[in-house]
C-alpha cells in the first residue's frame, strides 16, 4: 500500500461514508463511500468549516459553517497549488497522489542527462505536470477535456513560478489525442494517465472507465519511446482491484512485447495520529 503524505494536508478522521480533512488550515468534510466503518473520533467533526452534502437528484452542495475564501493555496515541497471547494465536491487536488509525485520527481532527477518528455493524460489541475516540469522534464504535454481544468492548471503553473518551463496545454479527448500523436510519430519517456470512473468529453462524449481503459493503455504503450522510463495508470473505479489492474496492464505489455516490470498497489492516506488508512484508488506502473 502506497501512502501519499505532505505537510499542508492531513486526513483528520473518516468513517460513516465521510472524510474530515485539513487543507492548510481549512477543515472540510466530504463524502467518501469507501469509509464504511464508524467515525474514529466523532468529537472532531464539529470543527468542520464546511460540509459537502450529496443531493438525491445527483451532485450536491456545500454547507459553510464559517465564511471561507473562494480559494486558497497549499504547498507540496517547493510547489504551490490552488485549492477551492467546487460544486462537484472536489478541491482541485488528490492528496493520495503525493506518492506518485515523489516517485516522478525522483525518477526525472535521477535521469537528468536524458531529454525527458512527459505526457499527462486526464491531467486535471496539473499537479503531476508541475512536479515533472519542476524536476527537469524537457517537455510536459498536459491533456484534459475540460477547459476549466486547463485554466486551473495554468494558475498552478504561475503560483509555482514555472513560467520558464515548457508545458503545453491541450483541451482534447485523451484517446483521440493519442491516436493523432501515434500518426505523427511522437513519443514520450513518461506517460501518466488518471482517467475518471466516468465522465464527458469536450463534445459531450460519454466516458466509461471499463469500456475505455484497454484502448487507452495500448495507445499509451505505443507512445513510449525506446528510452522510456514509466507508464503510470491510476484507477478510482472500485470494481478494479490492484490485482485486476496489474493483470490488465501486464497482459497488454505482453501482447505488445514490452519487456519490463509491472507493479500495482492500492493508494491510501493515513489518518492523522491513528493507525488507520483510507483507501483512495489504485496506481499501476509499467517500468521498461
Amino acid at each position: 500500500m502506497y501512502c501519499g503524505e505532505f505537510k499542508d494536508y492531513q486526513l483528520l478522521d473518516c468513517g460513516d461514508g465521510m472524510k474530515l480533512e485539513n487543507w492548510n488550515g481549512y477543515i472540510l468534510a466530504r463524502p467518501d463511500p469507501v469509509a464504511l466503518w464508524p467515525k474514529l473520533d466523532p468529537s472532531l467533526w464539529d470543527k468542520a468549516d464546511a460540509v459537502y452534502h450529496r443531493s438525491n437528484k445527483g451532485g450536491g452542495s456545500w454547507q459553510f459553517n464559517k465564511q471561507l475564501p473562494q480559494s486558497w493555496q497549499i504547498n507540496f515541497e517547493e510547489l504551490t497549488f490552488k485549492v477551492s471547494p467546487t460544486d462537484f465536491k472536489h478541491t482541485g487536488l488528490f492528496p493520495e497522489q503525493a506518492y506518485n509525485w515523489h516517485y516522478l520527481s525522483n525518477l526525472i532527477k535521477e535521469n537528468r542527462e536524458k531529454d525527458i518528455r512527459v505526457l499527462n493524460l486526464f491531467a486535471y489541475t496539473g499537479a503531476a505536470s508541475m512536479v515533472c516540469a519542476s524536476a527537469g522534464a524537457k517537455e510536459v504535454v498536459h491533456v484534459d477535456a475540460v477547459k476549466g481544468m486547463i485554466n486551473w492548471a495554468k494558475e498552478n503553473m504561475a503560483l509555482s513560478n514555472l513560467q520558464d518551463k515548457y508545458i503545453r496545454y491541450i483541451v482534447d479527448d485523451c484517446q483521440k489525442f493519442m491516436n493523432r500523436e501515434i500518426k505523427r510519430g511522437r513519443q514520450y519517456e513518461i506517460i501518466i494517465m488518471d482517467p475518471p470512473s466516468y465522465g464527458r468529453g469536450p463534445k459531450g462524449e460519454k466516458f466509461q472507465f471499463e469500456d475505455a481503459i484497454n484502448d487507452l493503455i495500448v495507445s499509451a504503450l505505443n507512445l513510449l519511446s525506446d528510452k522510456a522510463l514509466c507508464l503510470i495508470v491510476n484507477s478510482y473505479t472500485t470494481a478494479f482491484s490492484a490485482l485486476a489492474m496489474e493483470e490488465l496492464l501486464k497482459s497488454q505489455c505482453e501482447k505488445l512485447n514490452k519487456k519490463g516490470k509491472v507493479v500495482s498497489e492500492e493508494l491510501a492516506i493515513k489518518v492523522k495520529d491513528k493507525d488507520y488508512y483510507l483507501p483512495c484508488g489504485v496506481s499501476s506502473r509499467y517500468e521498461p
